[in-house]
């Protein structure tokens, strides 16, 4: 019987882990426990498995981890817990406690766990910025409001949510569906909604539609999914995550983007969605630098500022840089009538000159061979046209495989 593992470091945290683990069990669903602590015990374990057991897992062994002072030893035994996870093929659901460091501790592990399963983080960081934490997974963050450092009124309460959530997602999972159809990965952004809908309405009668929503975690999450194998193509129409990357805006790609496609070789339709723009969060966290720019105010926690021709060349080489190194049947289609909804004649961000610097710099630096092409187009990103001409160069590609 698959079971949920109950995961915290037991030296410090061991009467909240028997507690969460105790109130598991009178659902129903089977628990073990995981001491991950990186102090070596004077006596016999009490979990289920051993912080030995797990250290164990680490290619080093045990003495990578308890030889070694805190901060060298969590990365170590956050690596053995991945390894020790990897390795079990009765996992239901997890469940993790823990400070500052245990959460770091942990989350890597639930990071590389298929999507779908249950993953559940009790953590005191879980108020603050936690993406790195979520990465591109289905994490969720449960904040433990008083410190995990003992059983009282405030704990007793949210530990028990947690060990009753963790209990309903495993009993009550949703069977995972056998799609007849392949899935393809879509990109879009509030602005290039009208051309991804309309792409995803042509393509849904053959493909299951996957949309990712271009925040930074959106095309890692595309990607995380490509690498699995789980994609069959790409219509990364929408790559704005480039721009908050290059100069600072908060929905920022990492450095790896693009890379799952070179790894993949899956076949790909790409664009330039969104490339007019970076995002920051109100008018007050925008940086000093670029006082004087152009600036679309989307709502009052949302602040847009349009690239300059200069940004759009550095754009360009970046991601011809990356597509040169994919040699799968790859199509850059441009919109030579704009890049977004706010980027056409009449509307706030509207530059041809910022466009075309994009445009021409793609042009000299992308090396086009017979499988990887740009493919230039006369209207905006969003007219019903450009979509039809997307999903007729992805046919083309998939039927080239």
């Amino acid at each position: 019987m698959d079971c949920i593992y109950a995961v915290a470091t037991a030296d410090t945290k061991g009467r909240e882990l028997f507690y969460v683990r105790d109130l598991i069990a009178r659902t129903g669903v089977k628990v073990v426990t995981v001491d991950l602590s990186t102090r070596l015990s004077a006596g016999p374990s009490l979990t289920d498995f051993s912080a030995e057991d797990v250290a164990a897992c680490h290619p080093q062994g045990g003495a990578r981890i308890f030889s070694r002072d805190r901060s060298e030893a969590i990365p170590a035994m956050a690596e053995a817990f991945d390894l020790f996870l990897r390795q079990r093929s009765d996992v239901a659901g997890v469940i993790g406690l823990g400070g500052s460091g245990g959460t770091a501790l942990i989350a890597p592990a639930l990071q590389a766990l298929p999507v779908g399963i249950p993953k559940l983080m009790v953590s005191t960081m879980a108020s603050g910025e936690i993406s790195g934490y979520v990465g591109a997974s289905d994490i969720t963050m449960l904040y433990s409001v008083t410190d995990i450092a003992g059983l009282n009124r405030i704990s007793r309460r949210v530990l028990g949510n947690a060990a009753h959530q963790i209990a309903g997602a495993v009993s009550f999972a949703v069977p995972v569906v056998d799609d007849e159809n392949p899935a393809l990965g879509l990109t879009m952004f509030g602005v290039t909604t009208p051309c991804i809908e309309a792409v995803g309405e042509a393509l849904e009668q053959e493909y299951d539609c996957l949309v990712f929503h271009a925040t930074g975690s959106g095309g890692k999450a595309m990607e995380k999914l490509a690498d699995s194998g789980m994609l069959v193509g790409l219509l990364d129409l929408t790559t704005t995550e480039v721009c908050d990357l290059l100069f600072g805006g908060v929905l920022a790609c990492g450095e790896d983007r693009f890379d799952a496609l070179a790894r993949s070789r899956l076949p790909a339709v790409i664009s330039s969605g969104a490339l007019d723009m970076i995002n920051f969060g109100s008018p007050a966290t925008v940086p000093e630098k670029y006082a004087g720019r152009t600036f679309y105010h989307h709502n009052p926690q949302v602040t847009l500022m349009r690239t300059t021709v200069e940004e759009n060349t550095v754009m360009a080489r970046w991601i011809a840089k990356k597509l040169n190194r994919c040699e799968g049947e790859v199509r850059f289609l441009i919109p030579e009538g704009g890049f977004s909804v706010l980027d056409a004649p009449g509307q706030p961000f509207w530059s041809a000159e910022a466009d075309r610097a994009f445009i021409t710099t793609l042009e000299s630096d992308l090396i086009q061979t017979a499988r990887r092409k740009i493919v230039r187009l006369p209207w905006n990103i969003n007219d019903p046209r450009f979509a039809n001409a997307a999903v007729e160069q992805f046919r083309q590609l998939i039927n080239r495989e």
